[in-house]
């Protein structure tokens, strides 16, 4: 059965994932206490052999061959190996659960689709969901050991009501070399053919989609069926196992405590040596992870066994094959009372809130992250804002005002037009326009205390920038710029 704990992760807390800790049912504990116990015992047994069995010509070169293998340990890249193992059997997990086919959305297209409150209606719909359903059973069958002990022969399934005896004759019937978890949908595709000539169901549109609902359903068969024939590369199963094996049968050997060769003399005060811990703390931690690590590599590899997280297939089937009939059969056509709601003519509803979530009610709406933004300029009144607008009016416009992108990389100081929202105070339209100006609300900036004016002219449409002129050549220039200043139309 999938052990769940979600309910107690629900909030962080401390201590919370604490204790978890000593859960034992689904932990790692209850799968690496067998692999812990001999990893103890084979390193106890060579730590006595050393310190008492051995000569002393023998506990030096057994010291030689015991850096020789920590220094080999320290080369196998471990975290590496495994983490990349573990990702992609968990991604192959997940994605197992997601094939799974559930009746939900077939049950609802054939609830919707296949009319008649007759006999014969009711039996259409149940019989296209029994067929969905058998199909379901005949492909965990072949996947799962649970489903497979419930259900080890066909007539099992028919004596659970999957199958009648004229459809299990019809099964055998037909010989295949391969899994035949496919002749119920067969069998569901000409029942929806029949029920469309008899006019149950109503137009080629509503065929379409209980057809489209069905291959989806089909697909999900599929896919389940294929991730139990494509396992996952046993190449690599094999390199991970080897590499973790290798790694803690160095640490068997090269972990263990070395005496000192050359002993002090008496009153003589030597180099410090290694503590002698009998158990290897760190080594145990290592071996805690990489080989659970290994261990939830191997749990969740097939999640359609008998292991503590693995997928409980029988309640599954119990399942959609309750909810599915009772959809069809039950609740065709059955619809409460409708009438005026809670909340009829309502403008602004609130549904209410418990004691223990009153203070949920009183957090504002998120609005924006702008939202409650304030400027950091003073706000102008409107005959300010013309005032000012009228007196730079005839000043000439600058460079970056014409150009902004190009002025901003030239490091002209714009203003931005995402901080201010004042009128610039250098004009960028021309002074003729100016009258054709007008402070209009904005909708949404009610909260600024100020009124945006609307735009007169686009900024990149001004005439480019002319150097100053003394007086004769300057009126020669205006005389060449006013009438295209006149053609310009007004906007």
């Amino acid at each position: 059965m999938t052990v769940s704990y979600t309910l107690r992760v629900a909030n962080a807390r401390f201590g919370g994932f604490s204790a978890l800790l000593f859960r034992w049912r689904g932990s790692i504990y209850k799968l690496l206490y067998k692999e812990l116990l001999v990893f103890l015992g084979l390193y106890g047994i060579l730590s006595l052999t050393y310190r008492n069995l051995l000569s002393p010509e023998q506990k030096r070169v057994y010291a030689q061959v015991a850096r020789y293998c920590n220094r080999s340990a320290d080369l196998i890249p471990m975290s590496f190996v495994l983490g990349f193992y573990v990702t992609q059997v968990v991604n192959r997990w997940w994605a197992q659960y997601r094939s799974i086919p559930l009746p939900d959305r077939l049950m609802c297209v054939v609830t919707a689709t296949v009319h008649g409150d007759d006999e014969r209606g009711r039996s259409l719909r149940r019989t296209l969901l029994r067929y969905a359903n058998l199909s379901s059973v005949l492909v965990l069958r072949s996947v799962s050991t649970r489903v497979l002990r419930r259900f080890p022969t066909i007539d099992h399934v028919v004596e659970a009501g999957f199958m009648s005896q004229e459809e299990q004759q019809k099964f055998e019937s037909l010989h295949s070399d391969f899994n035949k978890y496919w002749i119920p949908c067969v069998w569901f595709t000409n029942l929806a053919a029949q029920a469309r000539r008899e006019g149950r169901v109503r137009d080629d549109i509503a065929l379409g989609l209980l057809l489209e609902e069905l291959n989806q359903y089909r697909g999900k068969c599929s896919l389940l069926f294929h991730y139990d024939w494509i396992s996952f590369p046993l190449v690599y199963t094999q390199v991970v196992t080897i590499a973790v094996y290798s790694f803690f049968a160095f640490c068997i050997i090269g972990r263990q405590f070395l005496e000192d060769p050359k002993p002090p003399l008496k009153g003589q005060e030597g180099p410090l040596g290694d503590l002698d811990l009998y158990v290897p703390l760190t080594t145990l931690l290592q071996f805690f992870f990489y080989a659970g690590w290994l261990k939830v590599a191997e749990q969740i590899i097939n999640p359609f066994g008998e292991d503590d997280d693995d997928f409980e297939t029988n309640q599954l089937i119990d399942r959609n094959l309750q909810v599915s009939l009772l959809s069809v059969d039950d609740m065709y056509g059955d619809l409460p009372p409708m009438g005026r709601d809670r909340y009829w003519g309502e403008a602004a509803v609130q549904p209410p809130y418990t004691v223990a979530s009153a203070a949920d009610s009183l957090r504002p709406s998120f609005m924006g992250s702008t939202f409650n933004l304030r400027m950091s300029e003073p706000a102008l009144s409107e005959a300010e804002m013309e005032k000012e607008a009228g007196a730079l009016s005839g000043s000439p416009s600058p460079a970056w005002a014409r150009t902004p992108l190009l002025g901003r990389f030239l490091g002209a100081s714009a203003p931005s037009p995402a901080i201010s929202l004042r009128v610039p105070r250098t004009a960028l339209m021309p002074s003729r326009l100016q009258t054709a100006q007008a402070a209009t609300p904005v909708p949404g900036r009610t909260r600024l205390g100020r009124l945006l004016p609307a735009p007169a002219a686009r900024i990149d449409e001004e005439a480019p920038e002319t150097p100053s002129l003394d007086a004769g050549s300057q009126e020669e220039e205006e005389e060449k710029v006013a009438p295209s200043s006149e053609a310009t139309p007004t906007l």
